[in-house]
């Protein structure tokens, strides 16, 4: 029986990041809100989730580096597969807090110019009371860094 290659990668075994882009969104609609739900840390269980997602993509052919910035509610990823490197920052959006698009695209762009990439992930993770559930409020759009970088900026 052959095996079936899993939906992130293009038929030639290669990193497809706007498939794995996909996939994650469609993971993070059905499973979020209640993996949230449970999670015995809650400022860190959304960093949790994605990374636990990613590792099932690392698994076997990849690699997934972590830098941590304690307490400034950010987190850096770097996801390599094969010849494909994939760089995301990861935001929280806590209460009384501003919207951290800005902060955060300034930083992705650092991260980048450090892993020589023009583009990458900014994901921000809305931890703010009375948002409507995550299925409904989670959205993916492309943008322009301040560096002019191309950024993909998850909402979730």
């Amino acid at each position: 029986m052959p095996q079936i290659a899993p939906t992130w990668l293009n038929p030639d075994a290669s990193l497809n990041p706007d498939r794995l882009l996909n996939a994650f969104l469609a993971f993070w609609r059905q499973h979020g809100q209640p993996l949230l739900g449970s999670a015995a840390y809650h400022e860190i269980a959304p960093h949790l989730v994605l990374i636990a997602f990613l590792h099932r993509v690392a698994n076997g052919e990849g690699t997934l580096e972590r830098e941590y910035a304690i307490g400034s509610g950010r987190m850096d990823l770097c996801l390599r597969y094969g010849a494909v490197t994939l760089g995301i920052e990861l935001k929280v959006w806590r209460d009384g807090a501003p919207d951290p698009l800005a902060e955060g695209l300034v930083q992705l762009d650092g991260y980048l110019a450090g892993l020589g990439l023009d583009a990458g992930w900014l994901v921000i993770f809305d931890r703010r009371t009375g948002q409507p559930p995550i299925a409904e409020r989670t959205s993916s759009v492309e943008t322009r860094s301040p560096q002019d970088r191309h950024i993909r900026v998850v909402r979730a």
